[in-house]
């Protein structure tokens, strides 16, 4: 049995990790879900990169076991600066950014934003309401009878997160990076460029989203990465 704690990204809650937590639970792991402070409903109210840190520490010490941590897109930033917390003995890396010290999201990031929208004030940012450009770049192998589903979970992100340099602490333990083919978000050559520093790499022929489009062949991929 493994203990994992799946770290979300930007623009959502942890509610598209359910159905791969399930099917990790259904195997005998046990799966903690943690919800990021810097995303949410409301754009004043959104907390920063510190806070998310500070909140995956507190889910990774709760649970009293070894962890496997695996973060999605903008949480990787997140398990990075986490990554000497004592009780995670492996990261996990879904198509998500894995900054050297010293680097935030925006040094990383390429291809168009075009797709990212910033709230009046500038504080916050959310996915656009164009629901086709939303798709085609994050998760345009959806089925279409689940788009508006998806769409109505999108959140608000703190602005802030996208220029905070990492810390990246040292950790003596393995890493996974699992690159996604077909991602029009974070595209898959800035991948393969991160995934290079991996002990280990998986790839998936998917989206920006495989907990909603393939959730089995995700919690493949995580149990071989716990086992």
């Amino acid at each position: 049995m493994t203990t994992y704690v799946l770290v979300h990204g930007g623009f959502v809650d942890g509610w598209y990790w359910g159905a791969t937590a399930a099917r990790l639970e259904a195997q005998g792991h046990r799966v903690l879900v943690a919800e990021l402070p810097s995303t949410g409903a409301d754009p004043s109210a959104l907390g920063g990169l510190d806070d998310d840190v500070a909140e995956v520490r507190r889910c990774v010490a709760a649970t009293g076991d070894p962890v496997v941590l695996v973060g999605h897109s903008y949480s990787g930033l997140v398990i990075t600066d986490a990554a000497d917390e004592p009780g995670v003995t492996h990261r996990v890396y879904v198509s998500a950014f894995w900054p050297e010290r010293g680097r935030s999201l925006m040094d990383l990031a390429t291809g168009p934003l075009d797709w990212i929208v910033p709230s009046e004030d500038g504080a916050a940012v959310r996915v656009t309401d164009d629901v086709d450009r939303a798709v085609e770049v994050l998760c345009a192998d959806l089925d279409p009878a689940r788009r508006a589903e998806w769409f109505g979970h999108l959140l608000y992100s703190a602005a802030s997160v996208m220029g905070t340099p990492a810390t990246a602490p040292g950790s003596g333990h393995p890493v996974t990076y699992v690159v996604l083919e077909e991602d029009g978000a974070l595209l898959p050559e800035l991948q393969e460029s991160m995934a290079a520093r991996a002990d280990r790499v998986e790839r998936m022929p998917t989206s920006h989203c495989p907990q909603l489009v393939d959730p089995d062949g995700l919690a493949a991929v995580l149990s071989r990465a716990g086992a």
